[in-house]
């Protein structure tokens, strides 16, 4: 990812950020200098294994190396509670009679979809079409199959939209603000 360094805008890819125009510099690839090798420096290759090494121990060590494993046999501590039950045998289960499951009976009765005017919850807009909020941007509690067919909108490509992956509203052609998408048009 990109980070403009002067508006942060974050894109994925290009050559200038896409809300200020900041060009960015580009990446030239330069060779690595030749270094020659010092003659009085002593070359030690280094073989990349566990090389052995001739060393004599020190006399005023003691040899002792531990075993592996425990060094005495496992013992029964008579105290130590055990986790671990007998069999319980064959448990009868009973139903709870005054267990409430939750659920009414069904009467039948459905709640009807919202059709004409509706209230936006969050800025109290009043809007008779539509499924986001013409003020605040929030959806509308109305379903999809109640609301008219989108009306065309006349005008050039300065038409809002919103973007397509977080519906933030953008013009089409650009890069979204929020979420950095760019928008492919109508393909």
């Amino acid at each position: 990812m990109i980070i403009c360094p002067v508006c942060d805008h974050v894109q994925p890819e290009g050559t200038e950020c896409d809300v200020c125009g900041k060009r960015f510099p580009s990446d030239v690839a330069t060779a690595a200098p030749v270094v020659a090798t010092l003659p009085e420096l002593e070359l030690t290759p280094h073989s990349g294994g566990r090389d052995a090494v001739e060393a004599a121990p020190l006399p005023e060590l003691d040899l002792t190396r531990l075993r592996s494993g425990p060094d005495l046999p496992a013992q029964l501590v008579p105290d130590l509670e055990l986790t671990q039950n007998g069999a319980t045998g064959a448990v009868p289960v009973e139903q709870l009679a005054e267990l409430d499951t939750g659920r009414a009976q069904d009467d039948g009765v459905r709640t009807a979809a919202v059709v004409g005017s509706v209230v936006c919850r969050y800025c109290r807009n009043v809007q008779a079409a539509g499924l986001l909020c013409d003020n605040c941007g929030m959806r509308l509690p109305r379903t999809r199959a109640a609301a008219p067919a989108a009306v065309q909108a006349v005008g050039g490509d300065d038409d809002w939209k919103p973007c397509p992956t977080c519906h933030t509203p953008m013009r089409p052609g650009r890069v979204c603000g929020e979420c950095g998408v760019r928008d492919r048009g109508e393909e």
